[in-house]
């Protein structure tokens, strides 16, 4: 079993329910979540006439291959109603691999770890809760490290919210 981890956003309808109904798919198609950080409220990056993002980050253990998760949680966004229009754009759930392992993957169609990772406050934020001390495999920065040197200004609000779902 490969630990990753994945960010998961969402800004469009009831932002708490998709996260839930992300959680419970991915347990079901990529593998049982072991690692929850908080629930962060964001104003969009890139875009920023829209709603304001929920994001959190989650560890899971799974027997996907990289290229065979990034289909599912494809797969898993496009059940949810995920509408691929722009860029930055609004999205009801939002998926992203943010690190497999210590594996580093270029590929046409996906990169890991995640391009931006370094770049965005609303995903190092709840990914410093869960592995501060992880190395990043290109940049050789720890998490922290990442979090600390991080350009972006935006205000990253953790919430109170819960996320109820009841593992397996």
């Amino acid at each position: 079993m490969c630990q990753v981890y994945l960010g998961l956003g969402t800004n469009l309808g009831d932002r708490l329910k998709n996260l839930e109904i992300a959680i419970t798919s991915i347990a079901e198609k990529v593998g049982e979540p072991y690692a929850y950080s908080s629930i962060y409220q964001t104003a969009a990056w890139g875009n920023t006439n829209q709603p304001d993002f929920l994001n959190m980050v989650i560890g899971v253990k799974t027997n996907l291959k990289p290229e065979t998760l990034l289909e599912t949680t494809q797969q898993i966004e496009l059940q949810m109603g995920r509408e691929r229009k722009e860029h930055w754009g609004e999205r009801i759930i939002d998926i992203d691999i943010l690190f497999y392992e210590e594996i580093v993957l270029l590929s046409s169609n996906l990169s890991i770890p995640h391009p931006y990772i370094a770049d965005r406050k609303f995903v190092l934020a709840p990914l410093i809760e869960l592995i501060s001390d992880f190395k990043h495999p290109i940049l050789k920065q720890t998490v922290a490290e990442l979090y600390l040197n991080c350009k972006d200004r935006m205000e990253v609000e953790k919430t109170s919210f819960k996320i109820n779902y009841l593992h397996g």
